[in-house]
């Protein structure tokens, strides 16, 4: 008998026997000193992290063939257990199977890891044409908790659509919150907290809900299939599942010290388990100009060599590893005559004489032309845009302006290959592709019968993107989902478009507040093209340092024509100190994390003997940033030095608690420890 381990038949198992049911609990440590309590008379489970119960009754429940099954409904059950090592660590697998006359039957798996803080669940049903679109690994009741009115619960989007916002707000009675794919339920003063996450994303979307029943009682439930129009932007229900066995998502749960560390375990878990299919990022963190930030729809040639010349003769120092991009988006084809691409390649060629590297823009998934009618044909291709729009109903998908487009479709597949073709050709080496979530939607009907959900589709789409742009740029991700997008690209964009006032840095940092952890999933993440424009001088130094504790650098000016905007640009996006911090290109912790829609004011970013503090100040009055070192983390009699990165100035660090700052102001502060 042969069982696979976690992920792959390849992983190595060492031993496997089956348990006869002669005791009614089944108890399967995990990590340092956690353990699940299975009763296996009841297809439930209880879970207990030192010697605290933190969740009572775990199950599983599935709708198949419009009948609802949980893991409660039979009694009886066998119980299989075997070694197992894997990307993630290694442990022991506990199965708990089910079966009725009828042959169809239930398995549970979790995945006890001896090396982990967290435990794997999964559920499995097995019979003849099985049909299912919503599946619950785990429902069950987190308790251990003596009031969770006071507990922050974090909601993560499933994309970064629409100006969405990461949210975290306190539970109140009776609210159901549901939060895309991942979610943290923690007390933000002694930090400690629950982590539930998929580790999966190749089928189902799912959402991830609490409601506070009591004080002391939150229900909570993963449900796999999980659509909503304001969330995951589907107009109709989540595709179906079939064949003679479907199995849900894995999802991860964990209860830490501390729900940062928890978050950023859960992202690094998910890179290892969705190893990604893009190579892996081995030149400098990406630095440079994107043309969406204020040019816009003027975009053309000779704006474009412009900013090139700026970027080579003021900009000299703005690099990173000695390179930058110069990153034309939307409204590129300006420069296009018909299908002839000579004046894209004459100008990547420009960015490359003078030392740079030239960036592109697409939106592969999307018919913008739409309304110029269905027979219109594709580049590329025979096929007419008409065919390739994906079918919703009697309709289509149209959201943001733009018609959603088959993954799967022959057509799709063609003019992706075509335009590709075409760019790297052309000698660009890097694209920013958009609007990603138009491949991920649910359809009534995929050209392809074998693909039924929004999520095998976007596979489908990402993997054949890939393929035609072969390694050839780097591959940045602007609106797409969160989680699903690690595999495909090496930047992402942590939140929708973000310009140049101290709102935009708010929304910015709303996002690195909430979903900094993401910094582990990708290579890098991005906070979007920095504007300095007509802003205050306080403002442009925020925006600045916003994109810096995100971990990169993309500016977005219109350094064609003469503004205030240059002379700034030399002075802030040249400061060597600053630069120098994202040179790993990881972003910083934040240090508070329940702000509902807002961001925390501080964030950390841990160098061993160096930590470097930001400070912000969102407000169009003066603040008094209180500077609390035990809440850093930082032993302040360790402290050697503290310098002002943004002031050049040496702070004493003797009795140094709070910094001023004026309206709309921040600053980054490096302290040196002993």
């Amino acid at each position: 008998m042969k069982f696979l381990s976690l992920f792959s038949s390849s992983f190595m198992i060492t031993f496997l026997w089956l348990l006869s049911v002669t005791c009614l609990a089944q108890k399967i440590p995990y990590g340092k000193n956690s353990f699940v309590n299975y009763k296996t008379d009841q297809g439930t489970f209880d879970v207990f992290v030192n010697g605290k119960q933190v969740l009572r009754d775990g199950y599983s429940e599935v709708l198949v063939n419009k009948n609802k099954v949980t893991s409660k409904d039979y009694v009886t059950r066998t119980t299989s257990r075997s070694s197992f090592r894997n990307a993630i660590g290694k442990g022991l697998l506990y199965k708990f199977k089910t079966i009725d006359k009828s042959g169809f039957g239930m398995v549970q798996s979790i995945f006890a890891y001896t090396d982990q803080d967290f435990f794997v669940i999964d559920v499995t049903v097995f019979g003849t044409d099985l049909s299912s679109n919503q599946m619950f690994p785990l429902k069950g009741e987190l308790i251990g908790v003596n009031d969770f009115s006071t507990q922050t619960s974090l909601f993560v989007p499933f994309d970064n659509d629409t100006f969405i916002s990461y949210q975290a707000n306190l539970l109140t009675l009776k609210k159901e919150n549901v939060s895309a794919e991942i979610t943290s339920v923690y007390d933000n003063g002694s930090r400690k907290g629950y982590v539930v996450g998929t580790l999966n994303h190749n089928e189902w979307k799912t959402g991830l809900k609490t409601r506070m029943l009591n004080q002391s009682n939150l229900q909570l439930a993963t449900e796999c299939g999980y659509t909503n129009y304001d969330i995951t932007r589907d107009k109709i229900e989540h595709g179906y599942l079939k064949g003679n066995s479907i199995s849900s998502s894995k999802i991860l749960f964990g209860y830490f010290d501390d729900w940062r560390n928890g978050m950023e375990i859960y992202a690094k878990t998910v890179r290892a388990v969705e190893k990604p299919i893009v190579a892996n990022w081995n030149g400098p963190t990406p630095v440079g100009w994107n043309s969406w930030g204020v040019i816009q729809e003027k975009l053309s040639y000779e704006k474009a060599t412009q900013v090139v010349d700026f970027f080579a003769t003021n900009l000299k120092s703005f690099r990173i590893g000695n390179i930058a991009y110069i990153d034309l988006d939307s409204y590129w084809d300006n420069m296009l005559k018909g299908n002839d691409y000579t004046m894209l390649k004459k100008f990547a060629d420009y960015c490359k004489s003078k030392g740079l590297k030239p960036g592109i823009y697409w939106a592969p998934f999307t018919d913008w032309g739409f309304h110029g009618g269905p027979q219109r044909k594709a580049p590329g291709s025979d096929y007419t845009f008409g065919e390739m729009w994906t079918k919703i109903n009697d309709g289509f998908h149209d959201f943001d302006g733009a018609r959603a487009l088959d993954p799967t479709h022959p057509g799709t597949q063609k003019r992706i290959n075509s335009v590709i073709s075409h760019l790297k050709e052309s000698g660009f080496e890097m694209i920013k592709i958009d609007f990603l979530g138009h491949a991920a939607v649910e359809s009534t009907q995929f050209y392809d019968p074998k693909i039924t959900t929004g999520m095998q589709s976007y596979r489908i789409g990402m993997e054949y993107l890939l393929k035609c742009l072969d390694n050839k740029m780097l591959v940045y991700a602007a609106i797409s989902p969160s989680m699903a997008s690690g595999k495909y690209v090496q930047v992402r964009r942590i939140a929708c478009d973000a310009f140049k006032s101290i709102k935009d840095t708010k929304y910015t940092l709303n996002s690195v507040t909430n979903g900094w952890w993401q910094t582990y999933l990708y290579n890098y993440i991005d906070g979007d093209h920095v504007v300095l424009a007509d802003e205050s001088e306080a403002a442009n130094v925020s925006r600045t340092l916003s994109a810096i504790v995100t971990g990169t650098l993309i500016v977005g000016d219109d350094f064609s024509v003469d503004g205030q905007w240059k002379a700034r640009a030399e002075k802030l996006f040249q400061n060597e100190d600053l630069l120098n911090i994202i040179i790993d290109g990881k972003a910083f912790r934040p240090v508070d994390g329940d702000m509902g829609k807002g961001a925390s004011n501080q964030y950390i970013k841990d160098l061993g003997k160096i930590k470097y503090v930001a400070l912000f100040n969102f407000e169009n009055s003066h603040a008094t940033a209180k500077i609390d070192y035990s809440r850093l983390g930082i032993d302040e009699s360790s402290i050697i030095s503290i310098e002002d990165l943004v002031d050049h100035q040496i702070v004493n660090p003797e009795n140094y608690h709070q910094k001023e700052l004026g309206a709309a102001q921040a600053t980054m502060l490096k302290i040196n420890i002993k």
